[in-house]
C-alpha cells in the first residue's frame, strides 16, 4: 500500500466556529493504481490534497488515527524531512488551475530545472536533458524549454506542469481539477499523453485523481472514491461503482451527467446544497437532501460497510438499495429534498 489515511480531520477554527472540512476520512491508494476522487465543489477535495503536502494554513487542525506514504508517518515526519524526502521525489502535486502555476518572469523549462536541482545532484546539462525527454513525453517540443508562460497555449501550460510533476519520477502524482478550463479536444489529448506514459513506464507512478467531473475519473481511474461534505460515501472498482451503485449521493451524481447509452434520458439534478460545514451534523451529512433519508439517518453516523469485495458503502439503508436504484431514475424522486419513504 502506497499511501494509507485513516480517520483524517482537518478542521479550520473559525470567530463563527470550527470548519470540518475534512471530517473522519479514510482512504487508501496502491502502488501503480489510479485512484480517482469525486465530488461537488466545496466537498474537501482539495483541501485533502493540501492536508498530505502540507499546504494547509497555520491554524488548521489536523489528525488522523494514521497517515503514511511507503510506510513513513507523514504527521510525525518534520517539515525538512518531509521536503527532502517526499515532496517532488515521492510525492508532486499538479495544482488546480496549474495553467496559472507557472511563473511569467521565467522560462519554462528553467522551472524545472529548478525543480531537479532543489533534489538532486545534476548538472545543468543533465537536467535540460531530462527536461527535454519529459516534453516530448507530454506531446510538446523541447526546443520550447526556452519559451516563457505566455508564449504557451492553456493546454500546453498544463502539459508542461504534468512533465514538471514527472521530473524525479515520483511514486505518487495527486492531480488537482487537471482538465478544468480545457477545451474536451485538449482534455483528451491531456489524458492521452497520461495514459501511454504510465504504459511506457518500467515503474508507473500511482495518480491520485480528484475532480467533479465524472466522465473523467471514469475513463482513467482503476477505483473511485465519491466525497460529500469532507466524508466518504462510496469507494469501490470503477466498473463496480456504476454498475451497482449503492448511495443514494453517488446515485444522484450519476443522473446529473449524459450517458451515451440513454441519448433521451432527462438529466436531473440534486436540489438544495451542501451542508454548512460549521455546524455539528451527528448523522448523514446528505440527509437534508437525500429523498430515501429516515429519522434514523438525522442521528446516526453511518459506518463505511464492505457490501462487495473492495465496495464500501457509507449509509444505514443498504438493503433497500435495489428501490433506490429503480426510483433514483425519476424526476419526481428529486422534486423536494424533504421527501421521504
Amino acid at each position: 500500500m502506497l499511501l494509507e489515511i485513516e480517520n483524517l480531520k482537518t478542521h479550520y477554527p473559525t470567530s463563527k466556529g470550527t470548519v470540518k472540512a475534512v471530517d473522519g476520512l479514510s482512504l487508501s491508494i496502491d502502488e501503480n493504481e489510479v485512484f480517482g476522487l469525486a465530488g461537488e465543489s466545496g466537498c474537501g477535495k482539495s483541501t485533502l490534497i493540501r492536508t498530505i503536502m502540507r499546504l494547509v494554513p497555520d491554524n488548521a487542525r489536523v489528525s488522523a488515527d494514521k497517515m503514511t506514504f511507503q510506510g513513513k508517518d507523514l504527521l510525525s515526519m518534520p517539515d525538512r524531512d518531509f521536503r527532502e524526502q517526499v515532496l517532488w521525489q515521492g510525492i508532486s502535486l499538479v495544482i488546480q488551475s496549474a495553467m496559472n502555476a507557472l511563473n511569467p518572469v521565467y522560462r519554462v523549462g528553467d522551472q524545472i530545472v529548478e525543480a531537479i536541482q532543489a533534489h538532486a545532484p545534476l548538472s545543468r546539462a543533465e537536467c535540460e536533458q531530462r527536461v527535454a525527454a519529459l516534453f516530448d513525453a507530454v506531446g510538446l517540443q523541447a526546443g520550447l524549454m526556452r519559451n516563457y508562460p505566455h508564449e504557451f497555449s492553456g493546454g500546453m501550460r498544463q502539459r508542461a506542469m504534468i512533465a514538471m510533476s514527472l521530473c524525479l519520477d515520483p511514486r505518487l502524482i495527486i492531480m488537482d481539477e487537471p482538465t478544468t478550463g480545457l477545451d474536451v479536444l485538449v482534455q483528451e489529448r491531456i489524458l492521452r499523453n497520461l495514459r501511454e506514459l504510465r504504459a511506457r513506464s518500467k515503474h508507473p507512478a500511482s495518480i491520485l485523481l480528484i475532480t467533479h467531473d465524472i466522465s473523467v475519473i471514469a475513463e482513467m481511474s482503476d477505483r473511485i472514491g465519491i466525497m460529500y461534505a469532507g466524508r466518504l460515501m462510496e469507494v469501490a472498482p470503477a466498473v463496480e461503482i456504476f454498475r451497482n451503485t449503492y448511495h443514494p449521493y453517488t446515485l444522484g451524481l450519476k443522473n446529473a451527467f449524459p450517458s451515451i447509452r440513454q441519448l433521451e434520458r432527462e438529466l436531473i439534478s440534486i436540489p438544495g446544497s451542501p451542508p454548512n460545514l460549521i455546524e455539528d451534523i451527528p448523522g448523514c451529512v446528505f440527509t437534508a437532501r437525500c429523498p430515501f433519508a429516515i429519522e434514523a439517518c438525522e442521528h446516526q453516523r453511518p459506518p463505511m460497510l464492505e457490501v462487495a469485495p473492495g465496495h464500501k458503502v457509507a449509509c444505514i439503508r443498504t438493503e433497500h438499495v435495489e428501490e433506490f436504484r429503480q426510483r433514483a431514475g425519476e424526476k419526481k424522486t428529486w422534486q423536494s429534498s424533504k421527501s421521504r419513504i
